[in-house]
């Protein structure tokens, strides 16, 4: 399907990466449950369809619609985002590289390049991406990824993906863009390499799988991307794929939602007293509000908080919400609640990447604004 002149965000995120085919017409992208195709002669491939390890027409349609709505020329989709995770650094490492790494990233990433990729013999350096010249200053002639998240896992802070892009050299600048989406930031046009997505979050949108996606318009580094899916084996399941590309297609109403509610939410907590810093790229105090406003079309639909009564407080909101689940993971159509320090982010503890303990990170949903409110307002009155 296809519109007169550059179609839109929705539309793409609709139509792109699938047409109905000719023999019934689906308007789904239709559930290949095969593991393998038949070929019309030795290594005749039917549509370019060998075994599903390799490539499946599921899978290829979420790939080309993620790849779309990024801007991007490829897409390699995979079962998890910490599976994509660990392919992009496969292909993008060798043992006695050296990796940039900011200093509030997801805490499954730090521990992975921790625990796999140094004993393998990848050197890191833990760095403020807020800071471009911290950046440029821990360059060195072996550092060959520097490995941005914008907005960061917990504590929402902002790196200036341009910025970093003009210094970066040789290095390869990959972006985890899971916490915006393409909806509200596209790094690739903002210089990245390469951009990384949970698709488990906001692309999926409803809790419901698990998935992760890479997009570059560098051919090589698809290439490659596209041997380890098939050499190593961590695809999605098509049936993944077909509930990850049905979430996407209502990317942008729910985005819009999110973002509705977060920015009301985060200006309620800002006036409370219980609260001793609000950490949302959406309030003019947040100190990396202007590149935010540069960089995305909107704020996002994540808040970190910290508490003025420190640990304990943190940990009584989190367990006296009634609407707001507490529960891991983010991006759904629900409201979620957790407490990185002993969840998400656990392994982080006593390391550069430590989070603290006072923080409270929600993932706001489209619930009703003034039911969400209702709930907070309740839970800071059990503190």
């Amino acid at each position: 399907m296809s519109a007169a002149g550059n179609p839109g965000f929705s539309t793409q995120s609709i139509h792109a990466g699938y047409e109905p085919d000719s023999l019934y017409g689906p308007i789904n992208t239709p559930i290949y449950a095969s593991t393998t195709f038949a070929q019309d002669g030795l290594n005749e491939l039917r549509g370019g369809y060998e075994y599903t390890r390799v490539a499946n027409p599921t899978i290829t349609a979420l790939e080309r619609t993620v790849a779309a709505l990024e801007n991007a020329e490829f897409g390699k989709a995979f079962s998890s985002g910490m599976a994509a995770t660990d392919i992009v650094l496969r292909v993008l490492l060798q043992p006695g590289d050296h990796l940039i790494l900011g200093h509030d990233a997801y805490g499954g990433t730090w521990r992975l390049i921790d625990s796999v990729f140094k004993p393998w013999g990848v050197d890191y350096s833990v760095v403020d991406t807020t800071d471009a010249q911290a950046v440029a200053d821990a360059i060195t002639e072996k550092t060959k990824v520097i490995w941005l998240e914008t907005p960061t896992n917990p504590a929402l802070a902002i790196s200036d993906i341009a910025a970093i892009a003009d210094i970066k050299g040789a290095a390869s600048l990959v972006v985890d863009n899971t916490f915006a989406s393409p909806y509200l930031q596209r790094p690739l046009a903002l210089g990245a390499d390469v951009v990384l997505h949970s698709t488990t979050k906001y692309l999926g949108g409803h809790s419901d799988v698990v998935g992760g996606v890479v997009v570059t318009n560098d051919a090589e580094v698809d290439e490659q991307l596209h041997f380890m899916q098939g050499g190593v084996g961590p695809i999605p399941s098509v049936f993944d794929a077909y509930l990850t590309a049905r979430g996407i297609k209502t990317l942008a109403v729910r985005m819009d939602r999110h973002c509705d509610n977060a920015e009301k939410i985060a200006e309620f907590l800002d006036s409370r007293a219980e609260i001793s810093q609000v950490l949302y790229p959406g309030l003019e105090s947040h100190p990396g509000h202007e590149v935010a406003k540069k960089q995305m079309d909107r704020f996002g639909a994540m808040i970190s908080v910290r508490f003025a009564g420190g640990e304990e407080a943190a940990r009584k909101f989190c367990t006296s919400t009634k609407l707001i689940c507490l529960a891991e993971s983010l991006g759904g159509v629900e409201s979620l609640v957790e407490h990185p320090a002993t969840m998400t982010h656990q392994s982080a503890a006593g390391s550069q990447l430590e989070v603290p303990r006072d923080l409270v990170r929600i993932s706001i949903g489209i619930e009703d604004i003034a039911d969400l409110l209702t709930d907070v307002e309740q839970a800071l009155a059990q503190i």
